[in-house]
């Protein structure tokens, strides 16, 4: 619980996670990040997940003679990295949580989050298309 000495600023700039933190409690704001950031990764794993199996769908010709157990570890560890790269949020989030308004930190959070995710679509396209198929023949 925040000290009472803060609740008059609480009350002047509302934050939905003043129950939570402190002004400057770094711990309290990395719980704040990830309640917004974690649930949403599940969606961002979902659109990456759909796109591979477009992708895979589309070129199955070219795809199905390169699965193999140990092309299988390598989209494993393509997908932990994709992961990793999720998790660059977070600075980015902890620098908004500076702004007073709800809804500016909401609009920043979601376009942070749609461009990350457009990334990491263009991103795996490229590796797909590019290093994972083999080339026509």
């Amino acid at each position: 619980m925040p000290d009472k000495k803060w609740r008059p600023v609480f009350r002047r700039f509302p934050r939905p996670y003043d129950d939570i933190i402190g002004p400057n409690d770094p711990v309290g704001s990395w719980r704040v990040a990830a309640r917004w950031w974690e649930p949403r990764r599940v969606a961002y794993n979902a659109v990456l997940v759909l796109v591979f199996l477009l992708l895979a769908a589309r070129h199955w010709d070219r795809f199905a003679p390169e699965l193999s157990l140990g092309n299988v570890g390598r989209l494993f560890v393509l997908a932990l990295l994709a992961n990793l790269c999720y998790s660059t949020a977070y600075p980015w989030d902890m620098a908004l949580q500076t702004v007073r308004t709800p809804s500016k930190r909401a609009g920043w959070r979601w376009g942070i989050w749609i461009a990350g995710t457009l990334a990491a679509v263009l991103i795996e396209t490229y590796w797909f298309l590019d290093e994972i198929l083999p080339p026509p023949q």
